[in-house]
């Protein structure tokens, strides 16, 4: 019996050494070669992914008995689990299991993890592909070198509805842009490919259409057209998939009535059917039981059965595989291809990942000491954050504009709650390091670090972010008339926006706008600076103050970043990804909304036409908007032809001209119509961007290639195609700044 039991102990043993020992297999060989060894109940183990007992980005759970389940196979991953030292210890615990089949370890890493980098939106601002990539590599390269093997990030839902506080996660409105940026996080994070020490997988979320949730409220229904669904919500996580995610996580929401953690549509039709994905499905925290509230499934038992059945590979803390897929498997009710399937999916990443070569090969002291301050790092978060900050205003003061200012200004008044705010300037979604007072740059110290010896800073705090305190209005008041210039610093606290921060107010919390109109009547020019993760209302102050810039929520560098930009060592060139509304009753607002019977020719023109009669329709700033130090002006646009036929290639030109006083960068956007269709289209879509550095008086010809592909669109059969007819090519600042000309495309 002695002899039986080694020798089957060395049969797992060479099995599991795969990469060691038979060099030539595949991945999918040795995968299988793992699964023949498998019961089912390790099998089901592997689906089961439970929280750590540390500090957690989710609530925290704590079972006494997860090292003995460890040992026993029945935990395939767990999450908010970091440091080398913690990974490592369960990782030896996993090693005693009979397989010893490694975990995987996964986190929030949002936007940073040691550094922190702006909030996605912000950085969507940059309209920076490359930086918005080398911001994701960054965090690979410190979370990898923390134990992590797995983000759920990128977050890719379109947003429309900045009511919704997750808007801050994503990229905005915009469908085109938001796949490209999808792409580029998910390259980042995997960087050169998984198994590298410095890559960790991407997890796509939330599948699908989680930001289209009625009333901006978290959690809630979608209930859209499968033709919507398909041309403007689906394309990012499509482009992730493509750019080789490795995972996606199903989200929260019902669509259609159908939960996504149940959706077969979504998971096994779309994701492995159509889109060919190869990698496995993840439920958000607990929405696999959660099904039973949405009163679709009756108990936990049978929502196991709908998720795994739907294509849900592995189940976040709801617990309800572990304790009821074996039973279901028995009784027929989940087939066991099902099981392999998914358990197939997630040891292939374990395979990728390297863990079955070394379970400890992101554990690393030395690696992880190195990238604990890295100093490279610190100063990419810096140049990431000045390339967020939108300026939004910037009006002229005695004759000139008033930013950029002089470093030898003689007096500024810094005013407001978030001047010398220390970790609100990480925003939501960051950690907490014990010496986040030392590393973080407030704006106070920003301005610090650049004034001249002969500048004078004022501080005065005025009021809290949310309560209705004004004592302190007096003192800033006072402050405010001593200077000669006011830098006033308001906006929301970070736990206003991010998962479960939905609001139905959007103006700013508390007494600010107060502050706002009592540091304008002092006379003195103002510059505000809004700390935010959504689009906020502030039509008062934006009307009655010479400067504002949307600082959002920057990071580690925060300050700094700000002062380069306030100081001019900056020109700023970020442009929004996402309209802001003149007032909650406009939303959703954004710009490639359809036409109707009876459109409004204008903003004042409410004569039974698609309009309110108590405001604008237009957005407060339009998506695409953003200011620079110095001006740029727009030839007429050239056509290669006006008359194009089948897959001929249009050429349309415009030369910029950079006619202000510093050098600077536009963002060129293109944007085109079509007139007339067979189910109603967008008034314009983007469709391609570039941005162009010129020194002032320079001028360059921006040439963008339009092919019938930037035509197509999903019609009322779901066929994805293009129709001939008459279209509109538009080139402009933004999305409410455009020159247009007609073309014509037959087939």
């Amino acid at each position: 019996m002695f002899l039986l039991k080694k020798m089957s102990l060395c049969v797992i043993a060479v099995a599991i050494a795969t990469a060691g020992v038979a060099q030539k297999k595949t991945i999918d060989q040795k995968v299988d070669s793992v699964l023949k060894l498998m019961t089912l109940d390790e099998k089901i183990g592997q689906m089961n992914q439970y929280n750590g007992d540390w500090d957690a980005t989710g609530p925290i759970t704590k079972d006494g008995d997860k090292q003995n389940q460890i040992k026993k196979g029945m935990l395939g991953s767990m999450l908010n689990v970091t440091g080398v030292a913690h990974t490592k210890t369960l990782q030896e615990i996993a090693m005693q299991s009979r397989l010893k089949i490694p975990l995987l370890f996964g986190q929030d890493v949002i936007h940073g993890y040691r550094t922190i980098f702006p909030l996605p939106l912000a950085e969507a601002a940059s309209w920076d592909l490359p930086l918005i990539e080398k911001s994701a590599r960054i965090a690979a390269v410190e979370a990898s070198a923390a134990g992590v093997h797995w983000t759920f990030a990128p977050m890719v839902d379109i947003a429309r509805d900045p009511r919704w506080g997750r808007v801050m996660e994503g990229a905005g409105e915009d469908t085109y842009l938001g796949s490209l940026i999808a792409a580029a996080r998910v390259k980042g994070f995997q960087g050169k490919g998984l198994g590298n020490t410095d890559a960790v997988m991407a997890c796509v979320k939330h599948f699908a259409a989680y930001g289209a949730a009625v009333g901006g409220r978290d959690y809630n229904s979608v209930d859209m057209s499968l033709r919507q669904l398909n041309e403007v919500y689906l394309p990012p996580y499509k482009a992730a998939v493509e750019a080789g995610a490795a995972t996606v996580m199903n989200s929260f929401n019902d669509v259609n009535g159908i939960p996504a953690t149940a959706n077969h549509y979504l998971l096994r039709t779309l994701l492995k059917g159509q889109w060919n994905f190869k990698g496995f499905v993840v439920s958000d925290w607990g929405s696999v039981g959660e099904m039973i509230n949405h009163g679709y499934a009756k108990d936990n038992y049978d929502a196991a059965m709908l998720a795994a059945n739907a294509g849900c590979d592995m189940d976040m803390e709801s617990r309800s595989y572990i304790q009821h897929l074996a039973k279901l498997v028995k009784e027929g009710k989940v087939k066991m291809s099902v099981i392999d399937d998914a358990v197939k999916r997630i040891l292939h990443k374990k395979f990728e990942m390297g863990l079955f070569d070394d379970p400890y090969k992101f554990c690393n002291t030395t690696r992880e000491q190195q990238q604990w301050n890295n100093v490279e790092n610190i100063t990419a978060s810096r140049e990431m954050a000045k390339h967020s900050i939108v300026l939004l205003k910037n009006d002229a003061v005695n004759g000139a504009p008033l930013l950029p200012l002089s470093k030898h200004s003689k007096t500024i008044a810094l005013v407001g709650p978030l001047v010398k705010a220390i970790r609100e300037n990480l925003g939501f979604w960051s950690y907490s390091w014990p010496d986040d007072t030392a590393r973080i740059v407030t704006l106070w110290q920003g301005m610090q670090n650049k004034i001249s010896n002969d500048s004078k800073l004022l501080y005065a705090k005025g009021c809290n972010i949310n309560d209705q305190n004004k004592d302190g209005f007096e003192e800033a008041v006072n402050i405010a008339k001593q200077a000669d210039v006011v830098v006033l610093s308001v906006g929301e606290a970070p736990d206003m926006t991010g998962e479960a921060k939905s609001r139905s107010n959007l103006h700013l919390p508390g007494v600010q706008e107060a502050l706002i109109q009592a540091i304008a009547a002092t006379g003195k020019p103002v510059i505000l600076l809004i700390s935010a993760g959504r689009p906020l209302v502030f039509n008062d102050a934006a009307d009655h103050v010479s400067s504002i810039m949307y600082t959002w929520w920057l990071g580690t560098q925060a300050g700094n970043a700000i002062a380069d930009v306030l100081f001019g060592d900056y020109n700023p060139s970020a442009r929004l990804p996402v309209s802001f509304p003149r007032s909650e009753g406009q939303i959703p607002v954004y710009y490639n909304h359809y036409s109707t019977g009876r459109p409004a020719k204008n903003d004042s023109d409410v004569n039974y036409v698609s309009a309110y009669i108590d405001e604008l329709n237009s957005p407060k700033y339009y998506f695409g908007y953003g200011l620079s130090y110095t001006q740029f002006q727009y030839g007429a646009i050239t056509l290669s032809k006006t008359n194009l036929k089948g897959n001929e290639t249009l050429q349309a030109s415009v030369e910029v001209t950079n006619t202000g006083n510093a050098d600077g960068e536009e963002t060129v956007q293109l944007y085109i119509r079509d007139i007339i269709g067979s189910v109603v289209r967008p008034v314009k879509e983007l469709k391609g961007f570039k941005k162009v550095w010129l020194q002032k008086g320079a001028h360059q010809t921006i040439t963008f290639n339009i092919t019938v592909n930037d035509l197509k669109f999903y019609n009322d059969a779901l066929q994805y195609n293009w129709e001939p007819g008459a279209f509109q090519v538009m080139i402009g600042r933004n999305a409410g700044d455009v020159q247009t000309v007609n073309i014509n495309w037959s087939r």
